[in-house]
């Protein structure tokens, strides 16, 4: 992995991670731009998840042990089950699957991952038509159900260019909550799933090898991916109390996928 491109990557990674206008959308721009190699890439980018999980860890640290607390201390288990809920299915589904879509073709191709941005993008213009479950006060009061259907939309993020943050806010506001709400519960979700990944990692020797190899560009790279990644996370925190927020990641989406499309297109 060049050094140059070690930094962009770790950057890109930072801004986008959090943001709902998918990281992997642009990532897998970026790789076909560079003519970077698909598998040394995708590993590089399961490494460089562990400065953005840093970033979280440390943005949700007292949220975190508030929940820690609640189970352990006060015996209230209601949050703690629900995202136990929600994460189950994009950790199982993302463990059975997710050799399979980073070596299948048609997930690494950038006409895939357009589509998938568009997607999701006319979902966020259109969130305030579409009908929405009764409306709840916080994440709190989650039923499991609900839990389970923001767990479900997780899965679809599997797929580049849809985005797990994008997802599972769109869920969460379909079942009831408001963008901020739905963006915290989202994130702390997303937990579990990045620890998981980076256990993972760490369990192959194959991959402790590449990053012994790689260890300088890794740490510059994560370095910048939680710097960016907790301002990135701060920001969309505050800018989800706008009304109608998601439509200006929507719009973003949509024009950054016609002008990805319509390259590729005339390059094939």
């Amino acid at each position: 992995m060049d050094f140059l491109q070690a930094i962009l990557l770790g950057i890109v990674q930072g801004l986008t991670e959090f943001i709902p206008v998918s990281s992997s959308g642009h990532l897998e721009i970026i790789m076909h731009l560079f003519n970077m190699e698909a598998a040394n890439f995708h590993l590089f980018l399961e490494f460089v998840n562990i400065g953005t999980l840093l970033a979280l860890l440390l943005y949700f640290h007292k949220r975190i042990w508030k929940i820690l607390k609640d189970v352990f201390m006060e015996r209230n288990y209601k949050l703690a089950i629900n995202l136990v809920i929600t994460t189950i299915p994009a950790g199982v589904i993302g463990l059975i699957l997710s050799s399979f879509i980073e070596q299948n073709p048609f997930f690494n191709s950038l006409i895939t991952v357009c589509l998938a941005m568009m997607v999701i993008g006319f979902i966020m213009l259109l969130i305030d038509k579409i009908p929405h479950m009764s409306k709840l006060e916080n994440e709190n009061q989650l039923t499991p159900a609900r839990a389970l259907i923001i767990g479900l939309s997780q899965t679809i993020a599997l797929i580049p260019g849809a985005s797990r943050s994008g997802t599972t806010i769109i869920a969460g506001r379909l079942t009831g909550l408001d963008s901020e709400s739905a963006a915290e519960y989202s994130f702390l979700a997303s937990i579990p799933i990045m620890l998981g990944v980076t256990f993972k990692l760490f369990l192959s020797e194959t991959d402790r090898i590449y990053f012994a190899e790689n260890l300088d560009a890794l740490f510059f790279s994560n370095l910048l991916a939680f710097i960016v990644g907790f301002f990135a996370l701060h920001f969309l925190l505050r800018y989800l109390k706008k009304p109608k927020s998601l439509q200006t990641f929507g719009k973003y989406r949509i024009a950054l996928a016609l002008v990805v499309l319509g390259v590729t297109l005339i390059m094939l």
